[in-house]
């Protein structure tokens, strides 16, 4: 199988390279040849974690906000049609535009659809035009969507008439960890995100200055580009003494440590389905403070607050939970609803299983796949 659409493997850019860094090894150990197809640059060569029996192909594109899922997505798909594998997933609806040049190929698609793109305020309207024009051809051409939250799967019924499969983003359930030095345990306020404006960053911001008179505020994230949020975070943490902004981190350990101890954890994120960071800040036991949508809803439950997207809202609702002595309520609710609903042993199976059906149903002439061979050896590892 090729996998099409992320930054490769291993990544640690965002949601859809967690999502790889989870199935691909669990694929291969069900007996698949996978390759994940990337970006020169974007995969940690040297991850001591990474599974050598994982194809990590990179392919030529443009390095640019605009047209780099674009171009690398053309080549990486042009690659998947001369090697012609039993089937491909493909993330990203801006790659529904080559999903019929897969189709001519005979390789049948396991699409995921990722949030509503053309809502994201940080595309123009070029992009926006893009993306859902991705999003029509993805409905017409892919033979399976995969959509990552409910609420996903009601809008593409509303505006595209089809449906799919619900597959969430999973988390890990772990034990404790150390906290990071020079914090407390509950007595600091934390935000993780990519900087941008549907993510509630500007809100969060404007409320840090009053927070930090109280309690340690710790920002985890980055706009990628060295820009006006990067600037604005750096202002925050060079002014008050109580802010530290860490960046970009990529350390799955040191994140859940952030998660597990913080005394409020800000989700802001608007316009995506199942947020992964959502997710693993629950599993981790965060106390969640999640801005008000439906899919933060769909997914948090009654395991944390939510307030709206004022800056207002942000500060009241943050100094709420670091004073509430329902917080660890909170907690407990997040984190079974975590284990009970998005583990990544429950996700990695429904991928395995529609990527069986599409591969077996696939037409390759005489390599055919045999996916009761697959599935056999998936139950052979549980066994």
């Amino acid at each position: 199988m090729a996998i099409i659409g992320t930054r490769g493997y291993p990544s640690y850019y965002g949601g859809f390279e967690t999502a790889i860094r989870r199935l691909a090894p669990y694929l291969v150990d069900a007996g698949w040849d996978v390759t994940v197809y990337g970006r020169k640059g974007s995969v940690v060569e040297a991850d001591h974690s990474a599974r050598p029996e994982i194809h990590s192909k990179f392919t030529f594109g443009l390095n640019s906000k605009s047209l780099s899922t674009l171009s690398f997505g053309a080549t990486a798909s042009i690659s998947t049609m001369l090697a012609k594998p039993d089937v491909a997933l493909v993330m990203n609806v801006a790659n529904g535009f080559f999903l019929p040049g897969l189709r001519a190929r005979g390789i049948p698609t396991l699409m995921n659809v990722d949030g509503i793109e053309w809502d994201r305020a940080k595309w123009n309207r070029a992009a926006k035009a893009v993306f859902r024009a991705g999003a029509i051809l993805s409905a017409r051409w892919a033979d399976e969507l995969v959509f990552d939250a409910r609420a996903i799967g009601d809008r593409w019924q509303k505006d595209f008439n089809t449906r799919g499969t619900f597959i969430p983003y999973g988390g890990d359930l772990h034990g404790e960890l150390p906290t990071e030095s020079g914090l407390d345990h509950r007595g600091y306020i934390l935000l993780v995100a990519r900087f941008v404006p549907e993510n509630s960053v500007i809100q969060f911001f404007e409320a840090v200055p009053a927070l930090a008179d109280k309690w340690p505020v710790v920002i985890v994230g980055s706009d990628g580009f060295g820009g006006e949020f990067d600037a604005a975070a750096r202002k925050l943490a060079d002014a008050q003494s109580n802010v530290t902004w860490l960046g970009h981190v990529s350390d799955d350990v040191r994140l859940r440590s952030l998660w597990q101890h913080a005394g409020a954890y800000f989700h802001g994120h608007s316009v995506g389905g199942t947020n992964p960071a959502l997710v693993q800040a629950m599993a981790s036991g965060a106390p969640i403070v999640a801005r008000d949508t439906v899919y933060n809803r769909e997914t948090l439950g009654d395991g944390g607050m939510f307030v709206q997207a004022t800056s207002d809202s942000v500060l009241d609702g943050i100094e709420t939970m670091m004073q509430s002595s329902e917080r660890e309520t909170y907690v407990t609710s997040a984190m079974q609803r975590a284990g009970n609903y998005y583990s990544w042993d429950g996700v990695c199976e429904a991928y395995e299983r529609s990527l069986c059906n599409l591969a077996d149903q696939g037409a390759n002439g005489a390599r055919k796949f045999d996916s009761t061979r697959a599935l056999s050896l998936r139950k052979r590892r549980y066994d």
